[in-house]
């Protein structure tokens, strides 16, 4: 009976001491992460430099933010692919061909990639064969305007010359002062770093809509300052003489519908198709519109939540400027709020993409045969009025497709949204067809318009009549007699600038 008694009053001791192993264990990661949680409150900002307003230069700031510049600094990376595009460089010409037809007459029909971090903001758009021509500032095709999303320099000469003028001439004619890719000045302010609005189309366009976009919270303005760039727009060339003034066509909403019916009533198209001569509009970039459409932006998760998530260092904690896609961040991102395992997330999204984008490449096929059958009729000799309803469903179902597949992640920030977007498109492109049935019977033809073989990005340019060795021997030329100039101007320029240590 004694020894039953002592070998139970042995078990509750061991039972005792390995309780208070455990409880210790539990309250040294309780005092840690106070530590941890007290360090980064009590942590002193103190500036090795002074940040002057407007200052363009990213590792000027990075003196006094070395952690956000490093992580910043990770947007030159280009190792990240996933199943639909990524932060690499990618020809989305050669990946699908048929763009080059729906874009025929247009810049993009000359060269399309896919976005990369914006530490190569500058680089890439001087390098496109959509900007500059072959010897000077007064060739290049493109305006001034094109800069405005491009660099921290633009708000610099916003403040320094006005913004009207900023939006006068040509682009290559700030060639030396726009060197300064994306980056800190977009957003932030110099002195508080609070979040800021640099660009006043923005500004602009929350007026319009009887809205004060500086009433905005701090959660709402970690969107905001994407969408400074992340959004359709146009160049109003009726606002402001001699200036492509950059113009948010909101005031009727964000849908496709309400833009496209802005566009509309105004009369406005960006080109002129070269082989339908359809009044055309090209979407831009409408990412912060289909995510006002979403589930995230309705439950108050903003971009840089995803985009930007914040992460802790050596007891900081900061938000991580390296702006990548959430793929290829699931932890740090997505399972901050959701619970799944990375392969369940990662086979959540790419179905809804495969989904979507099924559907989007049966628009693009119909978009293009209709394209090719109105060039058809033209030559048949159909009159403007006979084309004219035919034209504008042309117009407004490209417009459908340009709005889902120019979004970039639509198919997962509101795949309900653009899955709508893409049938509406669908049912306009086969109407439009139709009208074009109807309209061949009454010029006398009954056979079937052939699909162009555009299965390159070469034979799809070659059909459109793309002098594609002109453009890039002229493209050459000019990066050859200008980018030494620019460059030479602009490092006397910041040389001159100097830096301010405290």
């Amino acid at each position: 009976m004694e020894k039953t008694k002592n070998k139970t009053r042995y078990t509750f001791y061991w039972i005792l001491f390995i309780a208070t192993i455990i409880v210790v264990f539990l309250l040294g990661l309780l005092s840690s992460s106070i530590m941890e949680r007290r360090t980064e409150t009590s942590y002193i900002y103190k500036p090795q430099v002074k940040i002057n307003n407007w200052e363009p230069r990213n590792d000027v700031w990075g003196k006094n933010f070395p952690k956000e510049y490093q992580s910043y600094m990770k947007n030159s990376e280009g190792d990240f692919r996933s199943k639909y595009n990524g932060n690499a460089m990618i020809d989305m010409l050669e990946v699908d061909p048929r763009l080059v037809v729906l874009w025929a007459g247009y810049g993009f029909a000359k060269d399309y990639n896919q976005g990369r971090g914006h530490t190569h903001a500058v680089d890439d758009v001087v390098n496109t064969l959509r900007t500059g021509g072959p010897t000077g500032p007064d060739d290049g095709p493109m305006p001034t305007t094109c800069w405005a999303c491009k660099s921290p320099d633009v708000p610099r000469m916003m403040n320094e010359k006005g913004i009207a003028e900023f939006y006068t001439g040509k682009w290559s004619r700030l060639g030396a002062e726009i060197v300064n890719p994306i980056g800190c000045a977009d957003c932030h302010e110099p002195n508080s770093m609070n979040l800021q609005i640099s660009r006043p189309a923005l500004i602009e366009a929350f007026e319009r809509m009887g809205k004060d976009i500086t009433k905005a919270s701090h959660q709402e303005m970690r969107s905001l300052v994407c969408a400074q760039c992340h959004v359709e727009y146009y160049f109003n060339k009726k606002t402001v003489e001699g200036a492509a003034y950059l113009t948010f066509p909101w005031d009727n909403g964000f849908s496709a519908e309400a833009m496209e019916k802005y566009y509309d009533d105004m009369e406005f198209s960006d080109w002129t198709h070269a082989m339908s001569k359809a009044p055309m509009l090209k979407a831009q970039h409408p990412g912060y519109e289909v995510y006002m459409t979403g589930v995230h932006a309705e439950r108050g998760v903003s971009c840089a939540d995803c985009h930007m998530p914040y992460i802790s260092e050596g007891g900081q904690k900061f938000t991580d400027h390296h702006i990548q896609s959430p793929l290829n961040n699931v932890s740090n991102s997505c399972q901050v709020c959701h619970r799944q395992e990375t392969a369940q997330l990662l086979k959540d999204v790419y179905e809804r993409q495969d989904r979507i984008i099924e559907n989007r490449d049966k628009l693009e096929e119909l978009i293009v045969r209709a394209h090719v059958e109105a060039k058809k009729a033209w030559d048949l000799g159909a009159t403007d009025d006979q084309m004219k309803g035919i034209l504008t469903d042309i117009r407004h179902a490209q417009w459908r497709w340009d709005y889902a597949a120019a979004s970039h992640g639509g198919s997962f920030h509101s795949p309900v949204e653009i899955g709508r977007v893409i049938g509406t498109g669908i049912t306009i492109a086969q109407e439009g067809r139709i009208k074009l049935a109807r309209l061949f019977a009454a010029l006398g033809f009954y056979g079937e318009v052939p699909y162009p073989d555009i299965t390159t990005k070469e034979k799809a340019q070659q059909f459109i009549g793309l002098p594609m060795d002109k453009l890039k021997e002229e493209k050459e030329t000019f990066k050859q007699n200008l980018l030494p100039k620019w460059m030479e101007e602009a490092k006397q320029r910041e040389e001159g600038w100097g830096v301010s240590y405290n």
